[in-house]
């Protein structure tokens, strides 16, 4: 690493498709002489909300946050994560149906979280408890909502905690509008020069098919943050959310961006219209 390398941040999520698609960058397999990435470890919500303040330059974010931040990020053509028929569920201790959930007090992981606006979309009418996105089911458990949103590994675990799935709205997405669901993102302020920009394309790129290309080191590593799963079930986790359309977003992901930001506009849960913008 030369001297006169730019530093700048590099934030995402403690979870294990994101450790995953960086693994090559945080263990320096892939390197730049243009620049030296500092990675900082945050929730999604809180990555959502300190893209609004424009706090880091390359930063994981919500596609439903993007419409908030679009003046000041670009989404990155890598490191989607995309539900293709599946993705964030709506889970209860007791079996119910999706209208049964109407008004009631569902525990959402951040109003900016892609999960909730697909949520709204699906069933405006509930009462949002914000809650932690690891303290869902236990808030669900105590009384303190009658639903879940639940996101990340308890996607895949929530099951054999005693919970029922809802509606899995990556399904309920595919099945009504016929597109994958668009999660999340990685996105680049605007402010950095174009050869940065390039360079971070480049190395995020570069570092999800280097995962890719060597599973077994990559999941080892993401292991350390695979929340209480067992290794085969965090390979399946990694496997959902780390595949082609992490690698580039092609022309489908920017189709169903657009129209599930679309759509909120429409719903009015989202005050102007976004034309999605991505950078490679």
């Amino acid at each position: 690493m030369t001297t006169d390398a730019t530093e700048i941040v590099c934030a995402h999520s403690p979870d294990s498709d994101d450790a995953y698609m960086f693994y090559a960058l945080a263990t320096r397999k892939i390197r730049s002489t243009l620049l030296q990435l500092r990675h900082v470890l945050d929730d999604i919500q809180t990555l959502n909300q300190k893209a609004c303040a424009g706090e880091y330059e390359l930063t994981a974010i919500s596609y439903h946050a993007y419409a908030f931040v679009a003046h000041k990020y670009a989404l990155m053509a890598s490191g989607s994560s995309v539900g293709d028929g599946y993705g964030p569920a709506l889970v209860a201790t007791r079996p119910m149906t999706p209208e049964d959930v109407k008004g009631k007090r569902i525990a959402v992981p951040g109003k900016l979280t892609t999960a909730y606006l697909t949520l709204r979309l699906m069933q405006p009418d509930f009462e949002a408890v914000e809650t932690p996105f690891d303290r869902i089911l236990n808030a669900v458990r105590e009384g303190g909502a009658d639903a879940g949103l639940v996101i990340h590994e308890a996607q895949l675990t929530h099951a054999k905690s005693g919970f029922h799935t809802i509606v899995d709205l990556g399904r309920w997405w595919k099945n009504t509008y016929g597109l994958p669901l668009p999660l999340g993102a990685n996105a680049l302020r605007r402010d950095l020069s174009p050869a940065l920009a390039s360079e971070c394309c480049r190395l995020m790129r570069e570092s999800i098919q280097y995962a890719l290309d060597h599973r077994e080191e990559a999941l080892n590593y993401a292991m350390q943050f695979a929340r209480d799963m067992e290794a085969p079930l965090a390979e399946k986790f990694v496997g959902m959310y780390v595949n082609h359309f992490t690698v580039d977003c092609g022309e489908l992901v920017p189709k169903a961006a657009q129209k599930l930001l679309d759509l909120g506009h429409e719903a009015g849960l989202i005050p102007h219209r976004v034309s999605v913008e991505f950078v490679r």
